[in-house]
């Protein structure tokens, strides 16, 4: 039997170049589709304690993209879905709406569940008024009707009107809400300041055509009624999610999910030039790399079966070369640098899971644990992820926790603040990276020399015959941070 040797992370380091490009030359945006443009080459992974809608709305304001987890059942994965699509949108086209004989309680009630501060009111689909959290604030008969509450003297505007135009309407008139209605006084979208706003602060989100925030959403190769409402709640992307991805099933399910849907489909998890060739031929547009290199998994250890992360990547980019199709390494990544190999070894972009988890907005529990700050995070083949639903990635169902064959661990992650803070800092190490490689693009990156290196290098590349004394936000030894 021959023996092929396979590299991860730490086996590499690329090596510097001639250039004198400058930092604000550098430019880290990417395509994984032909619809989806990141400006922050990020995803975050479908795990239940790394991706729901506040971690969706958190990485599309950053130019990144969210990939809400599949461990749940279809009305609560929709609802965070369209959380995402609505959190974020100078055109609310579709905005929710009351009639004016509910009663004021109800209105209230509905702004507070969906977090919003006012809603239209439509009588026989005509818009005759709007109802605001400021109109009830001091409100003591919540029993009265909307009608009775709500204002009624509307300034509106025609429903093309763009964000210049509605801009100046909304100024001029002091009002905090614009109503784009038809020549028929029918209500066509909603643009309110809140929404001008949030744009200007996130230049660089991650918008669709309709300037809603994009988010992806996990599904399993067999749960087309899932897809299929996931497809009607205006999701992104949908990423057939499970830990074998060259597999008949998988292979199966791409072709007929490309041939029933008009939506941009990642396919994996893979780590063979196989694989990508079957997942290619199939249909996928993006395809997700990683038999086994996160922190969380032990497929490797209890199967015997992965492939080494660079190597993982390396396979996948030369089947995948010239056919239009993303890759995305998945798994394995502790610090920016390794971010950075990933990307300069052929991959579009980056899927995170332990590096996010322990953010603000991941829904992990916040546990305290010495005095520290940590969050919960396990993989989606641990005991108590297998037993959260029925049909699982990892294809086990039983009836008992003791059938079960894990091969994942749960654990914590220390606390590490807001997701903004931390892709900042994998970004600059990124861009770091670009700039002692004298790489301005993504692409440009392919052109790193890369070397293997001996365990004596591995060390030299740490902090070494010091005692720390103090942490810094990118860099922590034994993965205890990134």
């Amino acid at each position: 039997m021959d023996f092929e040797k396979a590299l991860s992370f730490d086996d590499v380091m690329m090596v510097p170049s001639n250039t004198d490009l400058k930092r604000d030359d550098i430019d880290t945006s990417n395509k994984i589709t032909d619809n989806i443009e990141l400006e922050v080459p990020i995803l975050s992974s479908p795990m239940d304690k790394v991706t729901g809608s506040e971690m969706g709305i958190a990485m599309a304001r950053e130019g990144a993209l969210g990939v809400i987890h599949r461990n749940l059942g279809v009305k609560r994965q929709i609802e965070m879905v369209k959380k995402v699509k609505r959190s974020e949108n100078w055109i609310i086209r579709e905005p929710y709406t009351v009639t004016p004989d509910i009663k004021a309680r109800k209105a209230k009630k509905i702004m507070d569940e969906k977090d919003i501060s006012g809603l239209p009111v439509l009588e026989k689909g005509n818009l005759i008024g709007i109802v605001t959290k400021r109109d009830l604030r001091f409100e003591t008969e919540l029993g009265k009707t909307v009608r009775e509450v709500m204002t009624s003297d509307l300034i509106t505007a025609e429903p093309d009107t763009d964000i210049v135009e509605a801009k100046s309407i909304l100024n001029e008139n002091k009002i905090e809400k614009l109503p784009l209605v038809d020549e028929e006084n029918r209500l066509q979208g909603l643009i309110t300041v809140r929404d001008i706003e949030k744009k200007k602060q996130h230049p660089e989100a991650t918008l669709d055509e309709n300037g809603q925030l994009m988010v992806a959403a996990a599904v399993g190769p067999d749960e087309f009624d899932r897809i299929e409402s996931l497809v009607e709640a205006g999701v992104d992307m949908i990423v057939v999610d499970t830990a074998h991805g060259n597999s008949k099933d998988v292979i199966d399910a791409t072709e007929e999910i490309k041939g029933s849907f008009d939506v941009d489909l990642m396919a994996g998890n893979i780590a063979t030039r196989e694989g990508a060739r079957s997942l290619i031929e199939a249909g996928a547009d993006s395809l997700r790399v990683g038999i086994g290199p996160g922190s969380i998994c032990t497929t490797r250890i209890v199967s015997g079966i992965g492939v080494p992360q660079i190597t993982a990547i390396m396979n996948v980019c030369e089947a995948a070369k010239d056919k239009n199709v993303s890759v995305i390494a998945d798994g394995g990544i502790r610090y920016s640098g390794d971010a950075a190999k990933a990307l300069a070894c052929g991959a579009d972009a980056i899927m995170l899971g332990n590096m996010l988890a322990g953010t603000e907005e991941a829904p992990g529990r916040v546990v305290f644990r010495g005095g520290r700050k940590y969050k919960e995070y396990r993989g989606m083949a641990s005991i108590s992820a297998l037993e959260k639903r029925e049909k699982n990635r990892y294809g086990q169902d039983f009836e008992s926790r003791e059938e079960y064959v894990p091969e994942g661990v749960e654990g914590l992650v220390p606390y590490k603040g807001t997701v903004s803070e931390v892709l900042h800092q994998i970004v600059g190490g990124i861009k770091s990276s670009m700039g002692h490689l004298g790489a301005e693009t993504i692409e440009e990156m392919r052109d790193a020399e890369i070397y293997e290196i001996s365990e004596g290098g591995k060390h030299e590349s740490h902090p070494h015959n010091v005692e720390i004394t103090e942490d810094t936000p990118n860099y922590h030894w034994k993965g205890e941070r990134y």
